[in-house]
């Protein structure tokens, strides 16, 4: 059977388009499940896709090296409790007809190779959709719990996509992961500049989800998670990112603004503080110094050291990105290949459509056991403080603690600040008028933003376990 639709099939899919996407776009409206949402930006090494298992037909296959635009690592997860299937089972009843869940006003499996009925490696599916975007896929993968699909040649995406369940703690995890670049340049147009199809696709997928529960005769447990890790396309800067700066051994392709950064991170180099770090006993509040603390409990861990691929661990390596910093208030460029001790970071803050540029550099970087009131916590941290011309003075200290005794974790963040003596006088009057309660803000949004990163990362920890 071909691929592509005959007329009377393409006349159907035509007809249902307006009606397809008003139901689809009424129902995203007034969805009431509740969904934990996450994205972040991800890296080659931790989300690229799978390897394809031996043997399989690469005839027509649409890799993401085939693609255009990021790579974005998209999972979904539901947890169902009192169902009376077990994983193998529920896969089973899935694979026999996707159609069961597939959200009908929108989109519609057909298989178009391989025999009929349950569906097996090999075999391949089109995914009728309202408009010029059926999606033609193959089975490249199928296990008692599990199957995966790669895309072909005119599919909006390039990619592969896998549908598995396990049983944990006397409930099934249902999850569905993606990796995939967009098929074509208009695709990514759609997806990554007008986000209709990315909202879309959210739609559908966590509809099946909810399918999926109804499927297996039991209820949802908990919030529905969504996880997005986005691997920017060469010469795009993820949100998130810090911008490698030049002498990293690496060649880029950027913005004149991007290029402007690099440019101004250089004359850092020689710059001072523009405060005594020295005279700490000076920095009171009678003094005009912002003394800050503040703490937000992360995922816990079991008692004792940390643990690999826990909050801790994950904390760590988000601190040491330079992910701590919500992307839409301030943005790092900095050297990768220079020591995190001593490294020069040009700060660009945002705010209401102004980009001020300034200066900061680490110092002080730490891993140590600490003792506090009898007990023992692993700290790992680091501060940087103020150069010249930044409109603020004074030092900020990022930390993750993880007490070895009950295993609790959390992240914390403390230092002090005053508005600069020198510095351009505009931005000074500036910072006093408005700059603490920004100042604050970004603080607290630092704090949720680590813990929210923490569970996000947990989930694809638990994605990939057995």
């Amino acid at each position: 059977m071909a691929r592509r639709p005959s007329p009377s099939q393409r006349l159907l899919t035509a007809a249902r388009w307006p009606v397809g996407v008003g139901l689809t776009s009424w129902r995203y409206l007034w969805r009431l499940t509740p969904v934990d949402r996450w994205e972040w930006s991800g890296s080659q090494h931790d989300d690229a896709a799978p390897e394809l298992p031996p043997g399989v037909s690469l005839e027509d296959l649409q890799r993401p090296e085939d693609g255009a635009g990021a790579l974005v690592h998209r999972l979904y997860r539901v947890r169902i409790r009192g169902s009376p299937l077990g994983s193998d089972e529920l896969v089973s009843r899935l694979g026999d007809d996707l159609n069961e869940v597939a959200p009908s006003e929108f989109a519609r499996f057909e298989k178009v190779h391989g025999q009929q009925g349950e569906l097996q490696a090999g075999d391949e599916y089109v995914v009728r959709m309202p408009g010029p975007w059926d999606g033609p896929v193959r089975v490249v993968e199928r296990t008692p719990c599990s199957f995966r699909l790669a895309t072909l040649a005119g599919h909006l995406e390039a990619g592969q996509i896998e549908f598995r369940v396990r049983s944990r703690d006397r409930a099934l995890e249902f999850t569905i992961e993606s990796w995939a670049r967009s098929g074509d340049r208009l695709s990514d147009l759609l997806y990554s500049h007008l986000r209709l199809a990315k909202e879309v696709q959210l739609h559908m997928w966590t509809s099946v989800l909810e399918r999926i529960v109804e499927l297996s005769r039991g209820h949802r447990h908990g919030p529905l998670a969504i996880v997005t890790r986005r691997i920017a396309a060469e010469g795009e800067r993820s949100e998130g990112e810090g911008e490698r700066g030049e002498g990293d051994g690496q060649h880029e392709r950027g913005k004149p603004s991007d290029r402007r950064a690099r440019r101004a991170l250089v004359q850092l180099e020689g710059r001072s503080l523009n405060f005594d770090p020295d005279a700490r006993h000076l920095f009171t509040p009678d003094n005009g110094w912002h003394l800050d603390d503040m703490t937000r409990p992360l995922p816990g861990e079991p008692s004792g050291p940390p643990v690999e691929d826990g909050s801790w661990q994950i904390v760590r390596q988000l601190m040491l990105d330079y992910q701590v910093a919500d992307p839409h208030l301030v943005r790092a460029t900095y050297r990768h290949g220079a020591p995190l001790a001593g490294r020069d970071m040009l700060l660009e803050i945002r705010y209401r459509g102004l980009r001020l540029h300034v200066g900061v550099r680490v110092g002080d970087v730490y891993d140590e056991t600490r003792t506090v009131d009898g007990r023992d916590a692993r700290v790992f941290g680091w501060g940087y403080r103020t150069l010249e011309g930044h409109f603020e003075q004074g030092e900020l200290h990022y930390e993750v603690w993880k007490w070895l005794d009950t295993g609790a974790v959390e992240f914390r963040l403390h230092g002090f600040s005053r508005v600069a003596d020198s510095g351009p006088l505009l931005l000074r009057m500036g910072y006093r008028l408005i700059g603490r309660r920004n100042q604050l803000d970004f603080y607290r949004r630092a704090c949720r933003r680590v813990a929210q990163f923490a569970q996000a990362q947990l989930e694809l920890e638990r994605s990939s376990g057995g």
